[in-house]
C-alpha cells in the first residue's frame, strides 16, 4: 500500500482491534469499541466479523504466523546448533515482548474455537513445526516430542514472567526485557551442552 491509499475497512477494524488488544488487554476488546475508535459506525465490523471472536481467530492466525516466521528465520541461519537454539529462543521471547496483547491470547483456546478456526490452529501448527525443526537441528531427530516440549516450556514460561509476571515489574523496559532474555538464552543453550 502507497502513501496515498487507505486500508480497507476490514484492515482498519484488524488494526485496531490488535492496538487496542496491545495498549488496553482482552478485557476493552468490544465490537463497538473497535468501530469507536476506527472511526466507523457501530455495525462496520459485522459486515466483515461476526463477532468478537471473529476478530480475535484472526489475530491469533496472524500472531502465531509472525511467530512461525520469526522461528523460520532462526532456524534457516547459518552457524552450529547454539546460534540456532538462542536465535530460536529469542525469536519466540521477542515475539511476546514486541506483541504481549496478542501474546496473551494466541493460547487461549476459550477464546478461539478450534472448530470454527481451523486457520488459526494451522498457523498454531506451523509454529510448534519450527519448533520441532529447531529440536531437529539442534538435537537431531531423536526424542524430538519430548525435547520441543522442554525448549517450549522454557520460552513460553519466560516469555509469560516477562509478559504478566514479576520480571515485567522488575524489567520494565523493553530493552531491559531483551537484556535478560539474551542472557538466559545462552545461559539455557550452555545448561543443555549446546555447542562450545
Amino acid at each position: 500500500m502507497n502513501a496515498t491509499e487507505t486500508p480497507s475497512l476490514r484492515q482498519r477494524i484488524l488494526d485496531t482491534s490488535r492496538a487496542l488488544l496491545e495498549t488496553e488487554g482482552l478485557a476493552a476488546l468490544s465490537l463497538r469499541e473497535v468501530a469507536r475508535r476506527a472511526g466507523v459506525t457501530h455495525q462496520a465490523p459485522y459486515h466483515h466479523f461476526g463477532d468478537r471472536e471473529t476478530i480475535l481467530a484472526e489475530l491469533v492466525t496472524e500472531g502465531f504466523d509472525l511467530l512461525a516466521q520469526r522461528l523460520a528465520e532462526a532456524n534457516d541461519q547459518v552457524g552450529d546448533a547454539r546460534v540456532t537454539l538462542v536465535a530460536a529462543f529469542e525469536a519466540y521471547v521477542g515475539f511476546a515482548i514486541d506483541h504481549p496483547g496478542i501474546f496473551r491470547v494466541m493460547f487461549r483456546p476459550e477464546l478461539c474455537d478450534a472448530q470454527r478456526f481451523p486457520a488459526a490452529v494451522a498457523a498454531g501448527d506451523r509454529a510448534h513445526g519450527e519448533l520441532r525443526r529447531m529440536v531437529e537441528k539442534v538435537h537431531g531427530s531423536g526424542n524430538a516430542q519430548v525435547l520441543a516440549s522442554l525448549h517450549w516450556a522454557q520460552v513460553h514460561g519466560l516469555a509469560c514472567l516477562m509478559v504478566d509476571g514479576p520480571l515485567a515489574l522488575s524489567l520494565p523496559t523493553p530493552e531491559a526485557r531483551r537484556a535478560h532474555m539474551q542472557a538466559v538464552g545462552r545461559a539455557f543453550a550452555g545448561a543443555m551442552h549446546v555447542g562450545p
